[in-house]
């Protein structure tokens, strides 16, 4: 039987999973899919957990007991989301173990209401850190403006970080600029770099997804001619920008010191276009030194029909550099669809997080009273939260 993920792993593409529930830790669904789909990270964000609460019986002795103990809401939700990033730790572990600190990494995002509080995001990032206490786990930060000082402050303390929401060239090429500071602070406060890592989240589908947007509102002939075209093009032209940066003399002295590089993660890799090939945004995003984060219906899909071609990134710039010079000819202005997909992105995450807590705190409130399961008090939040986070 042909191994598609494992041909995609060896042409250098980590596979990670884009969700997390406390049922699929505790069936040992994470762990066969280490083991039998190759998959070796996982991420997580407001909208997953939201999911996750509202669907799992396994979170009520949980809720029960911090009802019990009269915790406020906010904790409530940082010890539930915590207690299953832990365990998905330790779950992946030996991925971790066995890629020399690369892999087997589990991303849980600060709360994103603090992504335009540099300092905010930093004590929010420490906390998480030393709430979940183990070496394989990465603290997501939002690439706003202030969230740049934030990537820094944090690594500066010898913390991993996945960094989120990159959608435009400037603002990736300014992420490894604050990663490359964060590490050189880091070194200098005396911290061991080989156990430092980082992945850069550049989001694919949410571009074809505006960018489509206003192709189908010039509609002329060359403007639809170049929908579903823009997402690649942005990622393929992101990855040229992470081999320049990552030859550099600057990038080898912190990788003489035992630094890894922060790899360019493919973010949002599921098709919101029914019309495109489901698994298009990992065929063509295929190149040595990157993650692929997907859900599990891509994970599947790329396991039953993917096509790895080899290296589908290097050989592009040329082309990708043209997508863009024919969306600037039709009138698509790229400033403001990456200025409007960072701000929805913010406020799509805010939003989320905002029905993930009124999830929790109506759980908490059927567990003090007795008044049903606390799952089911929360059930009515999890469809909110997805409408309000949409899909990564």
């Amino acid at each position: 039987m042909t191994d598609r993920l494992g041909d995609l792993t060896a042409a250098g593409v980590a596979v990670w999973l884009d969700d997390l529930s406390r049922v699929r830790l505790s069936s040992g669904g994470l762990d066969q899919l280490r083991r039998e789909k190759h998959v070796a990270g996982v991420t997580t964000n407001p909208t997953i957990f939201a999911k996750a609460l509202s669907d799992a019986d396994e979170y009520n002795w949980q809720l029960k007991d911090l009802a019990t103990r009269g915790i406020e809401v906010e904790e409530a939700v940082r010890m539930l989301t915590t207690y299953d990033v832990r365990w998905a730790c330790d779950v992946m572990r030996p991925s971790y173990d066995g890629s020399d600190g690369v892999d087997g990494r589990v991303s849980i995002e600060v709360d994103p209401r603090v992504a335009h509080d540099t300092d905010r995001t930093v004590a929010e990032a420490k906390a998480l850190w030393w709430l979940v206490d183990r070496p394989n786990l990465f603290i997501k930060i939002p690439a706003t403006e202030e969230g740049l000082a934030a990537i820094t402050a944090t690594l500066a303390e010898g913390i991993s970080v996945n960094v989120t929401l990159i959608f435009g060239l400037d603002r990736y090429s300014a992420v490894m600029e604050a990663f490359l500071t964060g590490l050189e602070q880091a070194k200098a406060n005396g911290h061991d770099l080989s156990g430092i890592g980082s992945v850069a989240s550049f989001f694919v589908s949410r571009v074809d997804s505006e960018i489509d947007k206003q192709l189908d509102k010039i509609g002329s002939e060359e403007a639809k001619a170049l929908r579903g075209k823009a997402a690649v093009a942005n990622a393929q032209l992101a990855y040229e920008r992470y081999t320049e940066v990552f030859s550099s003399d600057r990038w080898q002295a912190l990788a003489d010191a035992g630094a890894h590089p922060q790899r360019p993660l493919w973010a949002s890799t599921s098709t919101k276009n029914p019309d495109y090939r489901d698994v298009i945004y990992v065929e063509e995003l295929i190149a040595p030194g990157t993650v692929n984060t997907m859900p599990e219906s891509v994970v599947t899909a790329y396991a039953e029909h993917g096509e790895t071609r080899g290296d589908t990134i290097t050989g592009a710039y040329e082309a990708a550099r043209k997508v863009f010079a024919d969306l600037a000819a039709v009138g698509v202005d790229m400033a403001d669809v990456i200025a409007t997909l960072e701000r929805e992105g913010v406020e799509k995450f805010e939003a989320s997080w905002g029905e993930l807590l009124e999830g929790v705190r109506k759980s908490l409130s059927a567990a003090a009273q007795g008044t049903g399961t606390p799952n089911e008090a929360a059930k009515g939040n999890a469809e909110a939260a997805r409408r309000a986070g949409g899909n990564a």
